[in-house]
């Protein structure tokens, strides 16, 4: 069994899996974010992804394929305003100014990082139901038991998903 890393996009409302791509052991995760947008139909409100994705080629990914995305990626903990922070902050430097302010718990529940735990469930599904491995051999081969599993796991999720009540 083949384990190449997958990239992954869901809709955190639906958790449909909206776009995915298969790459070799070699790439980074932040130079999958272009590749990764470009699959997606219509338009992203939302980006939120770990710290691993702390870049500006992912902050200028997602603004040139989906104007006015927000990108939620937290800071690292070395991170800096940008230089033009006091007169054009950029989405990092609100995030910055946010933990500052509030605390990274304060900026998690502000910048609706939390849906991250969502998306992450989703991802979760696909190794329940799938496995960790891919069955295929070849790249083409492998890019269509990708499809053919996203395809079968929405069609999955069209027929029920469970409702989360918070019970405080």
């Amino acid at each position: 069994m083949n384990r190449l890393p997958l990239y992954g996009g869901t809709d955190a409302d639906t958790g449909q899996i909206v776009a995915s791509v298969l790459t070799d052991r070699d790439a980074d995760d932040g130079s999958q974010v272009g590749p990764l947008l470009d699959r997606v139909d219509g338009s992203v409100a939302a980006f939120i992804r770990d710290g691993a994705y702390d870049r500006d080629d992912v902050y200028a990914a997602a603004a040139a394929r989906h104007l006015g995305a927000t990108v939620v990626v937290p800071p690292r903990a070395s991170a800096v305003p940008s230089a033009a922070a006091e007169a054009a902050p950029t989405q990092r430097d609100a995030h910055l100014r946010c933990i500052a302010e509030r605390g990274r718990m304060g900026w998690q529940r502000a910048s609706g990082y939390n849906w991250r735990a969502l998306v992450e469930a989703d991802i979760s599904r696909w190794r329940r139901v799938i496995g960790d491995g891919l069955r295929s051999q070849t790249d083409k081969r492998q890019a269509t038991e990708v499809a053919i599993v996203a395809n079968v796991l929405n069609r999955m999720l069209e027929l029920g998903r469970p409702e989360y009540v918070r019970i405080a």
